[in-house]
């Protein structure tokens, strides 16, 4: 057997009470490892802190590194360590080979091991600005954080950030490691001013404790054992706090929740509700009711692979057998009928943004949460927050890796907790919807109250009646290219062509309604974005009224085009892309908007200073330096009587 020397294999011969690999000393060992309490941490701060070098540094003195590990530790040491001579403990954690050519911590490395006290697992989370991302990821499931901060440098922006996001996430515990103390020849003043520094700018933050202890990674002091060289400090060792530090919340005695992750049904006579209890307990024989419509029901079965269970609790994954046969999907919630969660589509979260487009109100996202999803707009930015300061400042977007507080809207009601009151069921991710990548994480403050006081009113007559009483089919034709393009002139033609057929019509056009509706904004992305988002609920309402609606407008942004054509009904919008080259827009130069652009005179004008996404797969694709303004009109009714629409 090849040498061991982790502490688990250590703790393993010393439960052993006869020969070892006895099934009996096996068994033992499973049992006390079984019986220990878990913590949850994360190293973070900013770059350079030295956070994988100490977690590098304690697991190698907790001696939880193989031989072959350690063998192969220095030979890495050799090639990419930053250390000289010595052993890179940072190695053990930065297994990116981008990561160890930078030398710095760009992913999240997730560690576990034990101690004969307690089982550990750390994130090892990097302190670059740019992954900020990849630090929330982290936090999001720690239940402390290891907060590095360079004894030279103090407390630094990213120290701050870090610290902020941890609290916003639920962490109530910090361990303040001032590392590379060795640098500053274990000056306690230097330590003394650190700490007195975090402590000050901490202290709106809501930690339940903040225990600071010196440490020199590298060296590995007071990490696992003492210093000699701090003989002023008389707190605990790191590993003597992770051990002993009382995190657990207690979320049994929390509200009953159980997100639904899976129907499982694998013949007739069996249907369950698998997921895994995200807060509080449940017994067979409970109620429970699902959190959306109120259906109520009783427990049957708590089925585990196994066997049955009387119970469950909080972190237990199992599967739910109801007495009733009550309809549960994927994306409901089973709760405790007397604590029920909210039910809203609209609500306040803090947002912590992970993309380099920016957070704008107006724009449609995907938001998602534990097990259920939903279309989202953003249609308050309430503020952004200084990280320096936490003061809260007007904002009319959120930039990469900045903190803000929303008001958010869903087309669908979702069933939430408050972030405080249950970090499972009161968190959520955004997501584009044209890349379908995170761009930002969020906890849930309250539904609006607006929310819960507004509900559909009942009408008789719909959009049906109106559109059969005007013998047309309802649609949205929406005109969309650069400014001078043609698309008013091509939308005005086919209007009067309209009109003389006796149909009815509107033409919602961008110039004209900048003289009333949307007076109030600019030509910033943000205000473009607000603009479209404004035009495009007036079309579905004028829709709804069985018109045949043109709207001619830039509409740079695809992802306002989409969110428009999902805001009508099947079948009902219709992009028409007026295809005219920037240079003969500016050659036709209709308003002199070009001539004033290219002088410098108009900021934000599209397609020169600001984009225009041009459409991948319109209905109707007109070229203008290819056509008549009467042909394309030809092309668009055409259109229009082949489906129907007239």
């Amino acid at each position: 057997m090849a040498h061991l020397t982790a502490s688990s294999a250590l703790a393993f011969t010393a439960a052993q009470p006869e020969e070892t690999g006895t099934p009996d000393s096996i068994r033992a060992y499973l049992a006390e490892q079984e019986g220990k309490s878990m913590l949850r941490f994360l190293t973070c701060g900013s770059v350079d802190d030295g956070k994988s070098t100490l977690i590098g540094r304690l697991l190698y003195d907790t001696r939880l590194i193989f031989e072959d590990q350690l063998a192969a530790l220095e030979r890495d040491s050799r090639k990419h360590g930053t250390t000289g001579d010595e052993i890179d403990f940072a190695l053990l954690v930065d297994g990116l080979e981008a990561e160890r050519e930078q030398g710095i911590t760009i992913d999240v490395a997730y560690r576990f091991f034990a101690t004969p006290k307690r089982k550990f697992i750390v994130a090892d989370t990097p302190g670059h600005e740019q992954y900020t991302r990849n630090m929330t990821t982290g936090a999001s499931t720690a239940d402390l954080a290891v907060v590095l901060i360079d004894a030279r440098k103090g407390v630094l922006p990213q120290t701050r950030r870090h610290s902020f996001i941890a609290s916003a996430l639920g962490i109530r515990h910090i361990l303040l490691a001032v590392n590379k103390i060795d640098l500053v020849d274990y000056d306690q003043s230097v330590f003394d001013r650190i700490v007195a520094d975090y402590r000050a700018f901490a202290t709106d933050l809501g930690f339940a404790s903040i225990v600071p202890v010196p440490v020199s990674a590298r060296y590995g002091e007071n990490i696992v054992g003492r210093s000699p060289h701090t003989p002023w400090h008389d707190g605990p060792t790191m590993i003597e706090h992770l051990e002993n530090v009382e995190v657990e919340e207690d979320k049994v005695d929390q509200p009953f929740r159980f997100p639904v992750q899976y129907v499982n049904r694998p013949n007739l006579d069996f249907r369950g509700f698998a997921g895994t209890v995200a807060s509080g307990t449940i017994a067979a024989g409970d109620e429970v009711v699902e959190a959306k419509t109120g259906r109520a029901s009783r427990i049957a079965r708590i089925v585990t692979a196994g066997g049955d269970l009387a119970s469950a609790r909080e972190g237990q994954a199992v599967t739910l057998v109801l007495e009733d046969e009550i309809e549960v999907s994927r994306g409901n919630m089973l709760v405790t009928p007397d604590a029920r969660p909210q039910v809203a589509d609209q609500f306040t979260a803090r947002v912590v943004w992970f993309d380099a487009h920016a957070l704008m109100p107006g724009r449609a996202y995907v938001l998602r949460t534990e097990t259920d999803q939903a279309a989202a707009t953003v249609t308050e930015l309430k503020h952004r927050i200084n990280v320096d300061n936490f003061s809260q400042e007007a904002a009319k977007s959120l930039e990469l890796n900045e903190i803000g507080v929303c008001n958010i809207s869903l087309q669908a009601p979702i069933a939430f907790d408050s972030f405080a009151d249950d970090r499972a069921t009161g968190a959520f991710i955004l997501i584009d919807r044209l890349t379908n990548a995170t761009v930002g994480a969020g906890m849930i403050l309250h539904p609006l109250r607006r929310a819960a006081n507004i509900h559909w009113q009942a009408l008789d007559v719909n959009r049906d009646a109106r559109a059969e009483l005007k013998h047309q089919k309802p649609a949205v034709l929406w005109f969309t290219g650069l400014s001078g393009s043609g698309k008013s002139t091509i939308a005005n033609l086919l209007e009067k062509r309209l009109h003389a057929e006796g149909r009815h019509t509107y033409i919602l056009d961008g110039d004209n309604v900048r003289h009333g509706l949307n007076r109030d904004l600019g030509f910033t992305e943000e205000d473009r974005v607000e603009n479209i988002r404004r035009v495009a609920e007036v079309a579905r309402l004028m829709a709804d009224a069985g018109l045949l609606v043109l709207v001619s407008f830039i509409s740079p942004f695809r992802a306002e085009r989409r969110m428009a054509r999902e805001l009508m009904g099947e079948g009902e919008f219709v992009e028409v892309f007026v295809d005219t080259p920037f240079e003969e827009c500016a050659r036709r130069d209709p308003k002199g908007l070009y001539k004033r652009a290219l002088d410098g005179q108009i900021k934000n004008f599209t397609g020169l200073d600001s984009p225009y996404e041009a459409p991948e797969n319109a209905e109707i694709h007109i070229r203008t330096t290819e056509t008549t303004p009467q042909d394309a009109v030809q092309e668009v009714y055409d259109t229009l009587k082949r489906n129907g629409y007239c």
